[in-house]
């Protein structure tokens, strides 16, 4: 029996998924998250982004994608494809209540191509929520 390996499922290919809780509200999360300084942190350097499902977004270092769900204080889900891959992810963002009117962020991403993208992945949202943390009270 051969194992597989870390993150890889049946069928959604590597799998990586990322959270910490953070000493701000829900509400204090999404505003940061959605706001120019959060996006540019999790997101990247983009001209805009239409917080609605539907909407196609392309950041200056090329990754792209299109809103999927969005629903204010709860969740955000999208395809993410850096320029350099060949297919989308799936990228998910939820924000969960914790006691003491903190909140968990967690990132899942899903359909990465390889070990190797998941371990870019992994390092990259561990960053985000280092540098989110940093804005926590």
């Amino acid at each position: 029996m051969t194992m597989k390996p870390v993150g890889q499922t049946a069928t959604a290919g590597f799998q990586i998924g990322v959270r910490r809780t953070l000493n701000m509200s829900k509400e204090q999360a999404w505003e940061l998250l959605t706001s120019a300084t959060g996006l540019k942190l999790w997101l990247g350097d983009l001209e805009t982004l239409n917080l609605e499902a539907g909407h196609p977004y392309t950041a200056y270092d090329g990754t792209s994608g299109e809103m999927r769900v969005v629903k204010p204080y709860a969740q955000l889900r999208m395809t993410w494809q850096r320029k350099d891959w060949a297919k989308p992810s799936t990228l998910q963002i939820r924000l969960l209540p914790a006691s003491g009117n903190k909140t968990t962020i967690s990132f899942h991403q899903e359909k990465l191509a390889d070990l190797h993208a998941r371990e870019e992945m992994k390092m990259r949202w561990e960053s985000v929520l280092s540098r989110l943390s940093d804005y926590a009270g």
